[in-house]
């Protein structure tokens, strides 16, 4: 009989407690936490998959182009810290996008070289991983600490060369409403699983697949907001800055803003980088569940 490898969740606390789960101790006593995700997603979608970016396949040039600017003129208006996810092969094409959110004080994570969808052998991800953390470093003057998988691929290989790299957290996990521990065994140190849990909270699936109107979207996400605001008070919305099935656009844009500034009118709300709530909640890692694989 094939022996698979045991994921397994080590609580804190005792069985009955897990399912009376309180609420997350949020940073400075916040009843809800926000975390704006950006993947940049430029050409390197349609080049890793052997397409020339160009006509139909031309929509990732619109990322760096108009999406990346516009959002980032949407941040300041909302006073709002993001973390960008960028694949290393979009940060060679557009070094100034990248530039330029690392100068409005945004978080910028790794995402892949070429926005990876296969499996490859340990040797070649071990590659890629490190070049595009090679790349990201030598624009941002610092290494990453977060990484987000290009396409939901995470292995056993991923892990152990990102903690070898330094990195503190991974945002790519589906398992789970509020962040936790990640320990990844052989006495490395514990990574924070900043759990991008919420399909809706995507604009991929409603924009691509089921080409809902702008304004529904609008609708859906702010419905998807009170609720979480209820529960757990933990609200990762992932966008992307293309055109198609993105929300670079103005409309799109514009309807993202009005989600953030109607979630963060409400009373306890803060807005935080993955970065930022990864280091929190490593500092209070008492709080929150682990998982060990």
């Amino acid at each position: 009989m094939q022996n698979y490898p045991v994921v397994s969740r080590s609580l804190r606390q005792d069985g009955e407690a897990r399912f009376r789960r309180p609420r997350p101790p949020w940073p400075g006593g916040a009843r809800c936490v926000i975390l704006l995700t950006i993947d940049f997603d430029g050409p390197s979608h349609d080049v890793g998959q052997g397409f020339t970016p160009l006509g139909a396949r031309s929509t990732g040039r619109y990322s760096a182009r108009r999406g990346v600017p516009r959002h980032l003129d949407m941040l300041d208006r909302l006073g709002v810290k993001a973390s960008f996810f960028v694949p290393g092969y979009d940060a060679e094409c557009n070094p100034e996008a990248v530039r330029e959110i690392i100068a409005r004080g945004h978080e910028v994570g790794a995402h892949g070289y070429l926005h990876e969808r296969t499996l490859f052998p340990p040797e070649e991800e071990e590659r890629r991983l490190t070049l595009t953390h090679d790349i990201l470093t030598d624009l941002m003057g610092r290494p990453p600490v977060g990484w987000r998988s290009p396409s939901g691929q995470k292995t056993y290989t991923t892990l152990r060369v990102l903690s070898g790299l330094g990195y503190r957290y991974d945002c790519s996990d589906k398992d789970f409403d509020a962040p936790y521990m990640l320990d990844i065994g052989d006495g490395r140190q514990p990574f924070v699983e900043v759990a991008n849990n919420t399909f809706s909270l995507d604009d991929h699936p409603w924009y691509h697949y089921s080409m809902t109107p702008v304004s529904e979207v609008e609708e859906a996400w702010r419905r998807e907001f009170d609720a979480i605001y209820a529960d757990q008070g933990y609200f990762l919305l992932s966008v992307h800055p293309r055109c198609g099935w993105g929300s670079g656009t103005p409309s799109r844009t514009a309807a993202m803003e009005s989600v953030l500034s109607y979630a963060l009118s409400h009373e306890g709300v803060v807005a935080l980088t993955c970065a930022e709530l990864a280091e929190w909640v490593r500092a209070n890692s008492e709080h929150f569940e682990e998982v060990r694989i």
